[in-house]
């Protein structure tokens, strides 16, 4: 199938006289028919359902879908794209390790690596993505396990070389992990460019509507866990019946590994309903992106020419920086996100904001309305200032989240909040 038939279609097949459209499972256990049934999954739940914490129908058929659509082999959601991104690296690390994060990714996540996981003994090297190779690769210790990007970053809108970091992860034998919210598998698949692991924020524009949280991981199954860096796979599992995941599961050992010891302690798992939800937005996922995709480059050339903006960010546009990464990483275009920086600086960017009608100033980015949010005001407000400058982020910035709304009002909308600022 095609990426946009796998968004109808993928992960739920309909036997004679089953219902169409994916049914909510909504329950939290299941019945077996005799007491070494039970035992059997205890020992192995890949057999069969345990418990709603771990998997549930609704879930796992968005699940599949998910990793059709990314080319994985499988995938395993989360109740936040936070979450996603906390288990993908636990999965892999432990007091003691560390990993290699990009400088531009998401603020929520700058203060989980460089704040929460530091006080649970793991050590966050950040890099500047635009840094030479050699640079890049004088990071790694011998601890190193993982490497961190996002494919356009949040918000400052670098396109990372996932090529580049691919090749110095597997240099290093350890895997890339690869955050894709903004692009979506419409627009990026990472791991046909080198990834092993791609998370996303769900909540962004798989859902597209803003009515669940969530996240996800997918795994590529083309890592090589048994490669001597990472025995918690390759030795046995005592806190599964002695489980020896790379010899069980092959492939598939990272992201099983992930359900059976973090999803099984962690418990954050969505709910049936907020997957029932999910699964709305990803069927229309290729056609939204493709709109999105076009009135933003519409709106970016428009406040590129404008007077009152100091500069616009976004890698559609072929005086970007990062428009070279685009055309390879992003060809179909480079999400609905734009961030601009208003002259005048923060004050003037406030006043703005404030001035809007049509676009909704919130804590929240890729909706299928037009949103709007400052940076240092809101999501990045914990980081200091030289953080701050290291996402790409400064007072004036304004993260621009372009809707489907008929791309003339929101040209429109725009004109009547920059005529409210001298």
């Amino acid at each position: 199938m095609n990426i946009e038939t796998k968004c109808l279609h993928a992960g739920y097949s309909p036997k004679n006289t089953e219902p169409r459209v994916v049914p909510i499972v909504q329950s939290t256990t299941y019945v077996y028919d005799s007491t070494d049934d039970v035992a059997a999954v205890f020992d192995d739940p890949t057999k069969s359902l345990i418990y709603s914490r771990f998997e549930n129908p609704t879930v796992m058929a968005v699940e599949e879908k998910i990793a059709a659509l990314e080319g994985g082999i499988g995938a395993m959601c989360t109740s936040s794209g936070q979450a996603a991104s906390l288990c993908s690296l636990l999965n892999i690390l432990q007091s003691g390790d560390s990993f290699i994060s990009t400088t531009t990714i998401y603020g929520g996540t700058v203060n989980l690596f460089a704040v929460t996981l530091k006080k649970l003994g793991i050590e966050c090297i950040f890099v500047d993505p635009d840094a030479p190779e050699d640079e890049i690769r004088a990071a790694f210790k011998p601890n190193t396990k993982a490497v961190f990007g996002e494919t356009l970053a949040n918000p400052a809108l670098s396109v990372l070389d996932i090529e580049k970091f691919a090749k110095i992860a597997h240099e290093n034998d350890v895997p890339l992990i690869i955050d894709n919210t903004f692009p979506t598998p419409i627009l990026c698949r990472p791991i046909e460019h080198g990834a092993d692991i791609v998370i996303h924020s769900t909540s962004k524009y798989m859902d597209g509507h803003a009515v669940q949280v969530g996240g996800v991981i997918v795994d590529a199954g083309t890592f090589n866990w048994a490669n001597g860096k990472f025995p918690e796979f390759t030795e046995p599992d005592e806190s599964y019946h002695g489980i020896v995941y790379t010899e069980t599961y092959g492939k598939a050992a990272y992201i099983i590994k992930a359900r059976m010891q973090l999803m099984r302690d962690f418990g954050c798992y969505p709910s049936a309903q907020s997957a029932f939800y999910l699964n709305l937005g990803l069927e229309t996922l290729h056609i939204r992106m493709k709109q999105y995709c076009e009135n933003a480059k519409i709106v970016s050339e428009f406040l590129e020419a404008h007077d009152k903006v100091e500069s616009v960010n976004y890698p559609g546009l072929k005086s970007n920086k990062y428009n070279a990464l685009a055309e390879k990483y992003l060809p179909l275009g480079s999400s609905g996100v734009i961030s601009f920086v208003i002259k005048g600086g923060r004050n003037n960017a406030i006043k703005f904001m404030d001035s809007l009608k049509l676009a909704s100033n919130e804590v929240h980015v890729a909706d299928i309305r037009t949103c709007v949010l400052h940076p240092a005001s809101a999501t990045h407000r914990q980081l200091t200032d030289e953080q701050l400058v290291a996402c790409g982020i400064n007072g004036g910035m304004i993260r621009f989240s372009v809707g489907l709304e008929n791309v003339e009002d929101i040209l429109e909308d725009l004109r009547n909040a920059f005529d409210a600022i001298d």
